[in-house]
């Protein structure tokens, strides 16, 4: 899939293709050159965990589709922790610094990626936007990865924790549709529970159901950014993970997120790829 659409490269990463390897250097091949690629960011997320770790900050990434909640979660979060857990947040979307702009007018620092093409951020993308934030001020970071149901979940960002938003709105297949993606949530948040009695045909319990089957025991929670109801219970299960963590640390450890094998496949070289040099910016 990414073989073709191409979102293996971002502006985090496009440095790695050296001179060489665009002018196709004997030993060099698509599959080495995106294996390559695959190894750097996992390489550049476990120095990003350890920046993280050492200032005591744990991070979140927040997926899901597109339209699913994530900004108004974090608005919601911001209000209720104030003065409590001091929070930071990385915003990711194609274009635009709408999002970051609604954090920010929460007096919360936040630094917007936009990708241009890439449909995820990856540890390149966020290396850079750590050096953009005060992390000793930090508690804990939230990273609001692009709205998309298949790619984020492939990459380790340095991030401790995965929770993935579904909103009622979707529909409440949707993990067994896109399995690779829900298989990696740490929590599933069912969000915009207040348009339930609106969307009779989704059932919390089946979308539930379908989380199960793909053998994931993960907590799920419902809530309502825009009501409130059920934001104690997120706030009870961060404050939880954030006590783990922080023992975790004193023991010279850290967290380490799901990142689901089955979908660096997705990422991984294929025979049928085509690899087309870069183009000369000079």
């Amino acid at each position: 899939m990414c073989n073709t659409c191409g979102c293996n490269l971002s502006d985090g990463n496009r440095h790695l293709l050296s001179p060489p390897l665009n002018r196709g250097a004997s030993g060099s091949t698509p599959e080495k050159i995106l294996n390559g690629l695959l190894e750097h960011n996992d390489r550049q997320a476990r120095i990003n965990r350890a920046r993280l770790d050492a200032q005591g900050v744990l991070t979140i990434n927040l997926m899901s589709s597109p339209g699913s909640g994530k900004t108004s979660l974090l608005e919601a979060t911001i209000r209720v922790l104030e003065g409590r857990l001091r929070i930071g947040v990385i915003e990711g979307d194609l274009e635009t610094e709408n999002d970051a702009d609604r954090i920010r007018a929460l007096g919360v620092p936040a630094h917007q990626i936009t990708t241009g093409t890439a449909c995820h951020l990856d540890a390149h993308l966020i290396h850079g936007a750590l050096d953009q934030l005060d992390l000793a001020q930090l508690d804990i970071l939230f990273i609001e990865n692009v709205g998309n149901l298949v790619c984020p979940a492939s990459f380790d960002l340095g991030h401790h924790r995965n929770v993935i938003l579904l909103s009622v709105t979707e529909g409440d297949d949707k993990p067994a549709k896109y399995p690779v993606m829900f298989r990696a949530a740490d929590l599933m948040l069912i969000s915009k529970t207040d348009l339930l009695p609106y969307l009779p045909e989704f059932s919390p319990d089946r979308a539930e159901r379908c989380l199960r089957h793909l053998a994931s025991m993960v907590p799920t929670l419902h809530l309502s950014a825009r009501s409130g109801a059920g934001v104690a219970d997120w706030i009870e299960w961060l404050a939880a993970e954030r006590d783990g963590y922080c023992e975790l640390l004193n023991r010279h450890q850290t967290l380490t997120p799901r990142v689901e094998s089955e979908g660096r496949k997705l990422h991984a070289p294929s025979p049928r790829i085509t690899f087309r040099p870069l183009a000369s910016t000079s």
